[in-house]
């Protein structure tokens, strides 16, 4: 796909975006969820290793295709990888998924009820490589715990300082303010996330596009009007440690909102499966998180 094809898929495509970009932090709870005990490895190389393996496995998968993924967003050493002997981003444009990239570092230690991102010395070169990769677009991710207002801003002016670098690199940002769903003040946060999110987004320069990835609202249609805005290409939203079950119920009632699960679309593989029972099971998964997505969509 070229990148006017790309932008179409993301844009107008019926599917969702599947989350394969676990870090450091993430993989070895991903890992022993997917059945390989901490044992397995014994340093980074190695647990990177063994989750490149994972996720080779969901890309070559004959149900992961562009029929029901639109996209996927990889860590960087995924990106850099090789899947039956192709580059990553590749072998999903062949499929006619659209490659994005997870760029941030991790979050800083909670203020203001909020952890930002960490800073991301290399931003420049990792831009240039994921473009001549054929990359998409990047991802990176906040976490609001607390309605706090001063937080909120804080989180949302970060996330967009890095989408405007983004942009100028001539890729997409995916902007990920999280809400924590676990919060007592969800609600209130949401409410003030989302106008934090209009002020920002009405601030862009007019050809400006950017993808929101938000976690489900407390309040259903919280965010309709962002899946309206003129800057936003597409809402897409993150499992947030709900179940594949909960998450999808919680999808179809917002409308305008398609998937970006990571967890919700992982939690019943294991590496004991065969190729079988693997694709089987990853079949499942990407047709309900797909229905989901297109029910609440229509």
């Amino acid at each position: 796909m070229d990148w006017n094809a790309m932008t179409e898929t993301i844009e107008r495509g019926s599917g969702f975006i599947a989350a394969l970009d676990q870090s450091g932090g993430s993989t070895p709870n991903a890992l022993r969820n997917f059945g390989v005990d901490p044992d397995a490895w014994e340093n980074d190389e190695e647990m990177f290793a063994l989750i490149h393996e994972m996720r080779c496995r969901i890309l070559s998968s004959p149900c992961f295709s562009g029929d029901r993924v639109l996209g996927a967003i990889l860590f960087e050493g995924t990106m850099a990888g090789e899947v039956d002997g192709v580059p990553v981003p590749r072998a999903l444009n062949d499929r006619g998924i659209v490659p994005f990239v997870k760029v941030d570092k991790g979050l800083d230690a909670e203020e203001d009820g909020v952890r930002l991102m960490k800073p991301i010395a290399d931003l420049d070169a990792l831009l240039l490589r994921a473009r001549k990769l054929g990359v998409f677009g990047t991802k990176a991710r906040s976490l609001i715990n607390e309605a706090n207002r001063s937080g909120i801003v804080s989180v949302v002016r970060q996330q967009f300082e890095l989408a405007r670098c983004v942009l100028e690199a001539g890729l997409v940002p995916i902007v990920e303010p999280e809400v924590n769903i676990a919060s007592p003040e969800r609600c209130e946060a949401d409410c003030i996330l989302l106008e934090v999110l209009l002020d920002h987004l009405d601030r862009l320069p007019n050809d400006a596009r950017v993808i929101l990835k938000l976690s489900l609202p407390a309040k259903v249609n919280h965010f309709e009007a962002l899946t309206r805005h003129e800057r936003v290409m597409r809402v897409v939203a993150l499992s947030g440690g709900y179940t594949r079950g909960e998450a999808c119920a919680e999808l179809i009632s917002n409308r305008g909102i398609i998937a970006s699960f990571s967890r919700a679309l992982l939690q019943d593989l294991r590496a004991s499966m065969s190729d079988a029972e693997f694709d089987a099971s990853l079949d499942v998964a990407v047709a309900e998180i797909f229905e989901a997505s297109m029910k609440q969509a229509a």
